[in-house]
């Protein structure tokens, strides 16, 4: 799940990271109280979750006589298509210098990877040549001096406590990515001026977090009923058990040149209303025009999953492939009502690149 910098930043300063002082405004007028905190100048940045939020005008600059007019202007714009609802007010820091870290998990040698460049902010992505990395074990507590050394070449050595700081925040809060961009030097000091932090979904509960808000509703329903459950921008449903099974059927589809609009998987053992529940989420999605139902039962039964499929009474026509236990039974129960049933996967998937509306 993806934090929100007003949000990162605390957790950044608990852990020994210098921040801004801040503070967080839903309306305009509530920015007068606080202009006293902050000196002559103040940065107004857009809650909103998109990257590139400072090219797309939602970062501003005001002074005391200008500031509620300028969060006024901020609450009124869209950043990349999301409203402004929330803005965090911060001083102005007198910034010397901006630089570049971040961490996250190398997928090659599943481990934590650090990234550092001598220029941050908004043109990093410009010139990738210029970031280094160091691969850090996480048996490790801690950073290794000769890996520092090594990362940070001749940028000031003030920044090394800050970045081991930004790497304990990296482990201890289950992270996938703990980004400063950009990491500045002040005259007072090394400042996070800014803060991004993703932890990891499957940690939530452990990070005491209850609602993961990145999840869509169908997502959540999806969580709740224990499906594996991935949105995607195509018209042809699909349901299957098995996660190979399942991105079998998807990968046919695009051989087909069809696109897919999900991925979900019943699992094991899926019983009557597993299947409805499954059949009627992947129904409600706005562009799908037809369902694949493709199932092998083991310890799935096939006439449970006729049973989901007829009592679910979608509306998209559902096109069945299923094979194993009760499978006449299966077949006999939606043959009654008027299902069509194939009998492979690639006639299946044929059948509903047909029946696309």
């Amino acid at each position: 799940m993806k934090m929100l910098e007003y949000e990162a930043k605390p957790i950044f300063s608990t852990y020994g990271i210098p921040v801004p002082k801040g503070v967080l405004i839903r309306a305009p007028e509530e920015v007068t109280a606080h202009l006293p905190e902050f000196g002559d100048s103040v940065v107004m940045k857009a809650q909103v979750d998109v990257g590139g939020r400072g090219k797309a005008g939602g970062v501003l600059f005001a002074d005391a006589t200008s500031a509620v007019r300028t969060a006024r202007e901020l609450f009124s714009r869209e950043i990349k298509g999301i409203p402004v609802k929330e803005i965090l007010v911060e001083e102005r820091l007198p910034i010397e210098h901006e630089y570049y870290v971040s961490i996250a998990i190398d997928r090659s040698s599943k481990q934590p990877v650090i990234l550092f460049a001598d220029a941050g902010g908004v043109e990093i992505e410009s010139d990738v040549t210029a970031v280094r990395k160091v691969v850090v074990s996480p048996l490790l507590r801690d950073i290794p001096p000769f890996l520092m050394r090594e990362l940070l070449g001749g940028a000031p050595k003030e920044l090394a406590p800050v970045i081991n700081s930004l790497y304990h925040v990296f482990q201890e809060k289950d992270a996938m990515l703990a980004e400063i961009n950009p990491l500045v030097t002040t005259p007072r000091g090394v400042y996070a001026a800014d803060a991004k932090l993703i932890v990891d979904d499957n940690a939530l509960a452990r990070q005491g977090i209850e609602v993961n808000r990145d999840l869509s509703e169908r997502e959540r329903e999806a969580e709740r009923h224990g499906f594996s459950y991935v949105e995607l921008d195509g018209t042809i449903g699909v349901i299957g058990n098995g996660a190979g099974l399942t991105m079998s059927t998807l990968d046919l589809i695009e051989y087909y040149q069809g696109r897919a609009a999900n991925f979900l998987d019943v699992g094991g053992g899926a019983d009557q209303e597993r299947v409805k529940h499954a059949v009627r989420l992947v129904a409600s999605m706005p562009k799908v025009s037809v369902i694949v139902v493709n199932l092998l039962g083991g310890i799935t039964r096939c006439d449970e999953v006729a049973k989901g499929i007829i009592a679910a009474g979608v509306t998209p026509p559902v096109i069945v492939r299923m094979a194993g236990t009760n499978e006449e039974e299966g077949r006999r129960l939606l043959s009654e009502c008027g299902y069509r049933m194939l009998e492979s996967m690639d006639a299946a998937v044929k059948a509903a690149m047909e029946a696309r509306s």
